[in-house]
């Protein structure tokens, strides 16, 4: 059928008007993605100022995490408890009217202070001796606890297996975290080795139970910056193994946990620690907490708020020297100067500040990881 010239000049009208809406409707397409793009980085940028501007002298009641290991098994005393002790310490808590925190509630109320402090629960490893006489006696008294697992160990002997980590991970109040693959001393490994440490027991958790916890604990609670960034990138929070309270300019990369064990578990020891209060800071330098042969002893600095009081009444003992002694500390202004007395010479180097105000006991610890090679 032949085409009129009109015809002609109409349909190439209509073609033209096609193509130049399709056109311009890539353009806006594209427009609009760049809109997108720039207000999604000044969302970023703004969200990282404001994370920076957010801390300020809160007056959190704080969350007093603690960590167990072991459950009657006496052959192991830097990491077991007696069940008759725990049972006491969790009357003691009860009796102090201080609620144990759901980890979920714990994780949506991070960044908002506390107006009553509450105990987070902690469990590392998932020793069977944990299932056979702890978990019995959590789950009656429905008490929330995170239950911190490494992979590689999962169904060995002395540990408990899968279908025991699903029947705990089933219950509303229980939460499994990752504890990394292997439980070896990361700290030694090259990045790579590290990550790959990480990522199989990402991979272990995700075949397993369906998801990768949001939790993460680090094996003897050693870790370095650029290992700290990468578990930020994989987890919502990381927990370390130095003392403290936990309050909302606490790094969520390197919260405090008291351990509990047989020598450091009697009950005059632990109704101190449950009375104490956090002590809050700014920021800690260094920020890297592994400690090389040649910054070894490094330059420690903390920088508190402007409207903190009583900062004159700190006091802070280190274990620099192979032996706990009390610290010499200088003041300017807001920032504290620790000036240590010798070089760190075990593993794992500690520092713990404490102050009496009003309220009661403050306190805070650091842990170095110290190269050993």
């Amino acid at each position: 059928v032949s085409l009129s010239k009109f015809s002609l000049l109409l349909l190439n009208s209509l073609v033209y008007d096609l193509l130049s809406a399709m056109i311009i409707k890539k353009i806006l397409s594209f427009a609009a993605s760049i809109i997108k793009l720039f207000i999604l980085v000044n969302i970023v940028l703004n969200s990282n100022v404001f994370a920076d501007n957010n801390k300020y002298y809160s007056n959190d009641k704080g969350i007093l995490s603690i960590m167990y290991h072991r459950f009657n098994e006496d052959k192991y005393p830097s990491t077991n408890i007696d069940m008759k002790v725990f049972k006491e310490q969790i009357n003691l808590i009860r009796e102090k009217k201080i609620e144990f925190i759901n980890p979920n509630e714990f994780r949506l109320n991070f960044n908002s202070p506390k107006d009553q402090k509450k105990i987070l629960l902690t469990i590392d490893d998932g020793f069977t001796s944990f299932y056979q006489n702890a978990w019995p006696y959590l789950i009656e008294k429905k008490i929330p606890f995170i239950l911190f697992i490494s992979t590689e160990a999962i169904g060995k002997n002395g540990y408990m297996n899968w279908d025991q980590i699903k029947e705990i991970e089933k219950e509303e109040f229980a939460f499994i975290g990752n504890h990394s693959h292997s439980h070896e001393y990361l700290i030694e490994y090259d990045f790579n080795k590290f990550k790959k440490d990480i990522d199989t027991s990402i991979k272990i958790f995700i075949e397993n139970i369906g998801y990768n916890p949001l939790f993460f604990s680090y094996p003897f609670g050693e870790y370095s910056l650029e290992q700290k960034k990468y578990i930020s990138s994989k987890f919502d929070f990381g927990f370390g193994q130095h003392s403290g309270l936990i309050d909302i300019n606490k790094d969520k990369y390197e919260l405090s946990r008291f351990p509990i064990n047989e020598k450091y578990g009697d009950l005059e020891r632990f109704s101190f620690l449950i009375n104490l209060f956090p002590f809050e800071y700014k920021k800690i330098i260094p920020e890297d907490k592994y400690i090389s042969k040649n910054n070894n002893p490094p330059e420690l600095i903390i920088e508190f708020f402007e409207d903190q009081k009583n900062l004159e009444k700190i006091n802070c003992f280190s274990d620099e020297g192979n032996g706990w002694d009390k610290s010499k500390l200088n003041f300017i202004k807001n920032k504290l100067y620790i000036e240590f007395r010798d070089k760190f010479f075990f593993r794992r180097g500690r520092v713990n500040c404490s102050l009496k105000d009003n309220v009661g006991w403050r306190w805070f610890g650091i842990q170095f990881s110290i190269e050993q090679n």
